[in-house]
């Protein structure tokens, strides 16, 4: 009797891992896979050997189940021989990607370093100091100042722009009767003041500090002094351009 108890425990086993494959396939509970098992199908190999005549045989089990399990044991046969080369296969694809990837961040790294000096050979060719005009102190704190007021000066528009797509944006006087913004309602936009203005010293000058003159002859030239005055040309007429060249 003892010699027999081991002998089922095996049993016991063998069946419980052959039921445990069995449920791995789709549609198939515990109950069917011990219904296969006990109906023959002691092994997975046997379960592939089996034709569907065969299973539907077993209780529960229609043609399209049992055509369902076949092509299931079909897919499964294919991709078994793949999976015993993945794990070594996965460590040298690991080890390639991770070479490459070092190779490129180097790649990478000296690219950078070679368009930085490019543009910085670049820059030290094409960069030129700017021409500062000759003013004086007060002059720049005035400058300063302007730049200062300039900031804080709101866009001045005409009133009821947004109202009618016939009027423009273009600054205009309120001077109706009965206009919020001309009393200076505080919900009203800003109207233009004294305190907008820049200081008198600075007006009319361009931002760097040069005053702006147009030029249309040459002779306009004489009188030009490059310290403290930038030449604007004033685009001609092509008609006039052609008589000039001519």
């Amino acid at each position: 009797m003892a010699s027999i108890e081991p002998v089922k425990e095996e049993n016991k086993m063998a069946k419980k891992d052959v039921v445990n494959k069995f449920k791995s396939l789709n549609r198939v509970g515990e109950s069917k896979a011990e219904l296969l098992y006990d109906s023959g199908f002691d092994s997975f190999d046997k379960l592939k050997k089996a034709s569907i005549e065969d299973l539907t045989k077993v209780k529960g089990i229609s043609e399209n189940f049992a055509i369902d399990i076949k092509d299931q044991l079909k897919k499964k046969t294919k991709s078994a021989p793949e999976k015993k080369h993945t794990k070594a296969e996965d460590i040298v694809k690991k080890k390639t990607v991770k070479v490459k990837a070092k190779k490129e961040e180097t790649k990478t790294k000296e690219k950078k370093e070679k368009d930085k000096d490019v543009e910085i050979d670049q820059k030290e060719e094409i960069y030129k100091v700017k021409k500062k005009p000759d003013i004086s102190k007060e002059q720049k704190e005035k400058l300063s100042i302007r730049k200062h007021i300039k900031r804080r000066t709101p866009e001045f528009l005409r009133e009821e722009w947004f109202r009618y797509k016939k009027i423009p944006k273009a600054w205009r006087r309120p001077d109706g009767i009965t206009s919020k913004m001309r009393i200076n309602l505080k919900y009203r936009p800003n109207k233009v003041r004294v305190g907008f203005r820049g200081p008198r010293e600075v007006r009319g000058l361009h931002s760097s500090g040069f005053k702006e003159v147009a030029i249309q002859n040459v002779h306009d030239l004489k009188d030009i002094d490059p310290k403290t005055i930038i030449v604007v040309p004033i685009p001609l007429p092509i008609a006039l351009a052609d008589n000039l060249c001519t």
